[in-house]
């Protein structure tokens, strides 16, 4: 696993998808969000660690065989070099007619203490892979196994999953509105200010519970800033700011 402390893990696991996506378009990183990775199980947990990535290409007849499946570049030996922690991210290229990985490869995943699996394809044996409870963030499931439609090329190197540039390392965050990449180089600075950010949305989320109107609150002006910043130092609880 990189050098993710488990502090910085769980700030990540402390703040939303949503949260993240706002920080890194104020600081110009607009394409973040992961097209097509939805989660599969409605009670997944947020999660965040480091990206292992995975790379399919579109099938060729020569390469795209049930044989492969032994091959030493197939996903089965990829799966073997995935270290504890980590988040499997799989470009397929959108692909929902076949499925990426199955229920064993799953387990294995899950033995391996794999977080859980993004990827812009499908997964097949669903129910499987439900009851090996890793978490899954993926565009559906399909019967047909990977080699009718895909070619696995490669592990550990640049992709393109859901229309996003991903790099080994980067780390991912996802949650029920889907997954997020953070650049590896930004992540401190990403997350510091997305832990702030939770933290004066949820002043303003109660200033609106206590009757307030957005104008002035949602953006704070200098008013309601020089307001929440007082009432953050007192340790006081939120007021309507009549």
């Amino acid at each position: 696993m990189t050098g993710y402390s488990e502090e910085l893990l769980n700030s990540c696991r402390s703040v939303t998808t949503a949260t993240l996506t706002t920080v890194m378009f104020k600081m110009g990183v607009v394409n973040t969000w992961i097209r097509g990775a939805f989660p599969l199980s409605g009670d997944s947990q947020r999660v965040a660690g480091p990206a292992f990535t995975l790379r399919f290409i579109p099938a060729r007849e020569d390469l795209a065989t049930p044989a492969s499946w032994g091959s030493p570049k197939s996903t089965r030996m990829a799966v073997e070099t995935m270290p504890e922690g980590c988040i499997a991210v799989v470009g397929a290229d959108g692909c929902t007619d076949a499925g990426i990985f199955g229920d064993i490869l799953c387990q294995r995943m899950r033995c391996r203490h794999v977080q859980a699996l993004v990827t812009d394809g499908v997964v097949r044996d669903l129910e499987g892979i439900e009851e090996t409870q890793l978490d899954v963030w993926a565009n559906g499931a399909a019967s047909p196994a990977a080699v009718a439609s895909l070619t696995f090329a490669n592990w550990q190197e640049p992709i393109g999953c859901g229309g996003v540039a991903i790099f080994p390392d980067d780390l991912i965050v996802a949650d029920s509105d889907g997954a997020v990449v953070v650049p590896q180089v930004m992540v401190s600075e990403v997350i510091e200010a997305a832990v702030e950010m939770e933290v004066q949305e949820q002043w303003i989320l109660e200033q609106i519970k206590n009757g307030a109107e957005l104008p002035g609150l949602y953006p704070m002006n200098d008013k309601n800033r020089r307001r929440f910043e007082e009432e953050r130092r007192r340790g006081s609880s939120p007021k309507n700011p009549g």
